[in-house]
């Protein structure tokens, strides 16, 4: 195919996807989700026609063009995306997002080397439901529809951790609209959290103080209306969580404080060496052994971190890349190199609240890092996300501590009742 054919047949492409985005855009805005559904179901599943015989054709040229396989995964996500964004918005129809993926559940495989365009059409959705795009497509679907509460797989809790859909539900080619969609979930799922959060807080100053009146007849405790824990921590552990993240942890100081004194006397320091020499003194200030193989492993790490600078003014550039670095070592680097050793090891040895503490004091002196955490965790989530709870019961307790650390120092909770329970 010359350059001038090719350009021609890849503008007719892009036409035939427009068709079929604005014909989907025009009818999510004035038809029921059932409707669509049904419709949804004959173009895309069924493929063998359409009663308008325009989109049908648009999607037929689609299917059978020489770079179906590579651009028809983008498309069809697209259009799956239309039809969610849509309706995410309006409460009454958030029942429709599930039973769209359900579409494509059990989809009966293709025939090879039959040319049918129904056929085709089977073989690129069944390949589609082997993608990122359909995993995270479910994802968004489980995080709607809610209904895995029951379920012992790590997979179901997405819901619980807003902190992972930028990760876990965007693509580098998301739409803006899909973008602002996960925003909104992500917002409203983060101010319930911190909502419940509050209430289970204030529940709790009002039980203790009612404990401590003498006088107080159990029929009084009994008036108090019951908030439950919103966490799948204990009682006991979502108490001792709070306190470390918002108490006084080492010399009088919570993290907070901690982490604005080091960026104050960081303002002042020379070089990038001395800031390196600094930031491992804040953050082992509070093990108790110094000395062990840990601290002078992460010694030797910051050390051999960007040595080159050492002689240069620490700037807020070399401040991200030492945390992303150091959030590397701690968490995990990558999900091609996904190891996480070194993070198993410091739960084992310090538990999870304190390891959880020591990145918390990594993102509280570089805000910029949260993200890069995020990410971080985001890996281990998608490792692990086909295993059940009890396989791997130490990453359901990091990441309700590490949603707690971040609601309690980055959200809105009303963190004035802490003080009363003596979380100073």
């Amino acid at each position: 195919m010359s350059v001038s054919a090719y350009r021609i047949d890849n503008k007719n492409i892009k036409e035939q996807e427009q068709l079929l985005y604005d014909y989907l855009l025009a009818r999510v805005r004035n038809d029921t989700p059932d409707n669509l559904l049904e419709d949804f179901r004959e173009l895309f599943i069924e493929g063998r026609s359409f009663k308008e015989a325009h989109v049908y054709a648009a999607l037929e040229s689609l299917v059978k063009a020489k770079e179906a396989e590579e651009r028809f995964n983008f498309c069809f996500n697209r259009c799956c995306h239309i039809l969610i964004n849509r309706w995410q918005m309006q409460l009454d129809y958030q029942y429709a997002i599930p039973e769209l993926i359900n579409l494509l559940d059990n989809l009966a495989p293709g025939r090879q080397g039959v040319s049918t365009t129904s056929n085709r059409l089977r073989i690129l959705i069944k390949d589609f439901t082997l993608s990122d795009h359909y995993v995270k497509l479910e994802r968004l679907a489980r995080i709607i529809d809610d209904k895995d509460k029951n379920s012992n797989s790590i997979g179901t809790l997405i819901n619980r951790y807003p902190y992972l859909y930028d990760h876990c539900l965007l693509s580098d080619g998301s739409s803006e609209e899909h973008q602002q969609t996960v925003r909104q979930i992500k917002r409203k799922i983060e101010k319930e959290y911190e909502i419940n959060l509050s209430r289970y807080v204030t529940y709790q100053v009002r039980l203790a103080k009612l404990s401590q009146q003498s006088s107080t007849s159990s029929g009084s405790m009994g008036l108090i209306q019951p908030v439950s824990n919103p966490t799948l921590l204990s009682d006991r552990e979502l108490s001792r969580s709070m306190k470390q993240y918002v108490g006084r942890v080492e010399g009088g100081y919570s993290y907070k404080s901690l982490s604005q004194n080091f960026i104050t006397h960081s303002s002042y320091t020379s070089n990038y060496q001395t800031f390196k020499n600094d930031l491992y003194d804040y953050l082992v200030s509070s093990f108790e052994n110094r000395r062990g193989k840990f601290p002078q492993k992460l010694y030797t790490v910051l050390q051999n971190t960007l040595p080159d600078c050492n002689s240069q003014k620490p700037t807020e550039f070399l401040m991200l890349r030492t945390s992303s670095q150091l959030l590397n070592y701690l968490v995990v680097e990558s999900s091609q190199n996904p190891q996480h050793y070194v993070f198993i090891d410091l739960i084992s040895n310090m538990g999870v609240t304190h390891t959880i503490g020591l990145l918390l004091k990594i993102v509280l002196i570089c805000k910029k890092v949260k993200p890069y955490l995020e990410k971080r965790f985001s890996i281990l989530f998608n490792h692990y996300e086909g295993f059940s709870r009890d396989g791997a019961p130490w990453l359901v307790k990091t990441l309700e501590n590490l949603q707690l650390a971040f609601s309690l120092n980055f959200g809105k909770v009303d963190i004035s009742s802490l003080q009363q329970l003596k979380y100073n």
